[in-house]
């Protein structure tokens, strides 16, 4: 089962499109190895707008959320998880409009215990658990906790009057690539569970944190679950070939000759999720950060 990433993406830094009913997209101007083009900002609603990843700190960006939403009112502000490309503009969005913050908690991992990449600075005015429900005047959403990617990572699920149901995917499901999962809050248990989680739903679009919104979203979904279970068989074997190794030793035995060098630690990180995966199912050992096949 092949995945087909969509990377044709024309939408420019700072312009406003409309992408669904109610629905408008902004996109930063923070492109890299792991943000694509830019983090995606969503605008759900009309006249009262609820405001979903505001993304870094950028004055520009702050600039063009406020353009794209002059004449209406900022009720909410919205956060999918606690990475520096996502809600660190939350307090200077806040701070111009006077809307709070939502989201499931701060960032789970300490600085010293491997969260040196997320927002330690970010304190919702108001927890999200899985399953809250949020109502606007045009539009419906119901958060779903679904860590794996980020250990506080939410999707949105809008009701739509049409068949099928729009889901906010965040970085849980992107349609550039696939998503890091680098522990200690990136856990690959939980994000296959996550993963299992939204594809029970009925939804028609996938609205991602980076790259152009998804459609038909149920065969990528599937097609991902399948990758991450071949990556696993992959590292599996490369663990057995190599007898000892740490999650960096097998990267290039894993992810293949061809991985971009820019990726490579990225790599490993989810390495070496899959590894720990591994030592909790029986099927490896850990010592320290060397692993053994069982």
């Amino acid at each position: 089962m092949t995945m087909r990433f969509l990377r044709d993406d024309p939408l420019k830094p700072g312009e406003a499109a409309d992408v669904a009913p109610g629905v408008r997209r902004i996109l930063c101007d923070n492109p890299g190895p792991f943000t694509f083009r830019g983090t995606n900002t969503w605008l759900i609603g009309r006249g009262q707008v609820a405001v979903l990843d505001p993304g870094p700190v950028d004055a520009a960006h702050l600039a063009a959320i406020l353009r794209a939403t002059e004449g209406e009112r900022i009720t909410r502000i919205l956060v999918s998880h606690t990475h520096r490309d996502h809600s660190p503009g939350v307090a200077a969005l806040a701070a111009a409009t006077g809307a709070a913050s939502f989201g499931f908690g701060p960032h789970l991992t300490p600085p010293e215990l491997g969260g040196e990449g997320g927002d330690q600075t970010f304190r919702p005015d108001h927890i999200l658990p899985d399953g809250a429900v949020l109502e606007g005047d045009d539009w419906r959403l119901t958060a779903l906790h679904t860590p794996g990617h980020c250990a506080n990572h939410l999707c949105f699920g809008l009701e739509t009057e049409r068949e099928g149901g729009i889901l906010f995917s965040a970085d849980h499901v992107m349609s550039w690539s696939t998503s890091v999962v680098s522990p200690p809050d990136g856990d690959m248990a939980a994000y296959m569970a996550s993963l299992a989680k939204v594809a029970a739903r009925d939804d028609r679009l996938y609205l991602p944190g980076h790259g152009p919104p998804l459609p038909d979203p149920a065969p990528f979904v599937a097609a991902l679950a399948a990758h991450r279970r071949e990556r696993e068989a992959k590292v599996l074997q490369a663990l057995r070939n190599a007898r000892r190794a740490t999650a960096l030793e097998l990267v290039r035995a894993a992810y293949g000759p061809e991985l971009d060098p820019r990726l490579v630690p990225a790599a490993a990180r989810s390495l070496l999720a899959h590894l720990i995966k591994l030592a909790a199912e029986g099927a490896a050992l850990r010592d320290g950060e060397n692993f053994e096949a069982r």
